[in-house]
């Protein structure tokens, strides 16, 4: 019961807030996006310009106006400006306004997502709720907010503002799609997408400008949709070449995530790239996520994908041989170190030396590509639709549910 009255709570305000446009007109029903900005968080701090409501499960609201309130998790305990609360869980909001939160150093988070405050908290500023939930050993931090405002703010976290108009509305239209399709899958999780480049890079309103406002409502409500249903609508940066097959990276069926020829991303400052990383550090992170791994003893490419990218390496080690996907080794060593999987093992020592091209998984969209041909005069719905195959552009309300994508075996190269 505690529990559903804090979701009541949350579900009307979150339909006031769909129901009126910023002119003050009706507009389309926009689900509330649930984003995940930290996990394992000790401390949480909030402000609103004028008034803060703080709420708990059973409804009782506390109303702070130009007040710096603080919500701490101690052992098991939820405390608010000091005091003990009888409940698992906050909600936080400022009505049209935006909140400020600062959150402790402690917690979980990707930082291209949130920027440092003088005393050294990660500083976030949103619309909508946010909801501060006791789990684990510390808080989830949860931003509840209008699908077209997490739009918003994921653009220029993952594109520049400053790039052409037609780029920003495909990027738009792409980031708002992910969203839905999550949203859509996730129902049992306390969230629907999280706020770093494990899904797409939410900065709240962190540099939202003209531009962004200008083709998030361009392409208000637009998503790309196959059999009336909308995709996973993935994008990585550049593909230098033929973008990849879903099933080659995560072993996912899904027809419109298949490779297509992409030549238009020469620009691109990740199409060529040199790194190195010390085999040491190979190594320990192997064996961090699970792998018994010995000394290794020599790294080579075993398979490559039909768009070129190393699909597999054999890995002799003092204890054995271990088979590695491309993708786990990225994971293993970085993906800001290796951008891709589309390298060449260059020397093998103390240190691994690779060349490479492209920057991300290839699979879906090409974000550089995508810019050039906005550039050359494509329409945003024309580099969608050529980047996601077989698929349509559709009305967020006329959607339905998507299935999960069925799983298969990977490839044989």
């Amino acid at each position: 019961m505690k529990a559903s009255l804090g979701a009541c709570l949350l579900s009307v305000f979150g339909l006031l807030m769909d129901a009126l446009t910023p002119e003050g007109g009706m507009a389309y029903a926009a689900p509330a996006i649930r984003v995940l900005l930290a996990s394992d968080v000790q401390r949480v701090e909030a402000r609103a310009s004028h008034v803060l409501w703080v709420t708990d499960e059973q409804g009782s609201a506390r109303v702070y106006r130009r007040a710096r309130v603080r919500i701490e998790r101690r052992g098991q305990m939820l405390f608010l400006d000091g005091i003990r609360i009888d409940s698992e869980q906050l909600t936080l909001r400022a009505g049209h306004q935006e909140l400020t939160i600062w959150l402790s150093q402690g917690g979980k988070h990707d930082p291209k997502t949130s920027s440092s405050s003088p005393d050294g908290a990660l500083a976030w500023q949103v619309s909508g709720v946010v909801q501060v939930i006791s789990r684990g050993h510390g808080l989830l931090v949860v931003n509840h907010v209008d699908l077209e405002e997490y739009v918003k703010g994921v653009l220029p976290g993952e594109v520049n503002p400053a790039w052409h108009r037609e780029m920003l509305k495909v990027q738009a239209v792409a980031a708002r799609t992910y969203a839905l399709y999550h949203h859509m899958l996730s129902s049992t999780r306390d969230y629907d997408v999280v706020a770093g480049t494990q899904d797409q890079v939410y900065r709240g309103r962190q540099g939202v400008d003209a531009r962004v406002e200008q083709a998030v409502d361009a392409t208000r409500g637009i998503v790309v949709t196959y059999e009336g249903a909308p995709i996973y609508a993935a994008f990585s940066s550049t593909a230098a070449g033929v973008t990849e097959d879903a099933a080659v990276v995560w072993s996912k069926d899904l027809p419109y995530l298949k490779g297509v020829e992409c030549p238009f991303d020469l620009e691109s400052p990740y199409y060529y790239w040199k790194t190195s990383f010390k085999v040491e550090t190979l190594e320990q992170n192997l064996r961090r996520q699970g792998f018994d791994v010995g000394t290794i003893t020599t790294l080579t490419p075993l398979s490559y994908s039909r768009a070129g990218r190393v699909a597999t390496l054999r890995l002799l080690h003092s204890k054995g041989e271990l088979i590695l996907r491309g993708e786990e080794l990225r994971r293993a060593v970085g993906y800001t170190v290796v951008l891709s999987t589309q390298f060449a093992i260059d020397s093998f020592g103390e240190e691994v030396v690779l060349s490479g091209y492209g920057n991300g998984h290839a699979v879906g969209l090409c974000q550089w590509g995508a810019k050039e041909l906005a550039e050359l005069g494509y329409s945003y719905d024309s580099i969608l639709r050529y980047y996601y195959p077989g698929t349509e552009l559709g009305q967020v309300s006329l959607t339905k549910a998507p299935l999960p994508p069925p799983m298969v075996a990977a490839p044989a190269f």
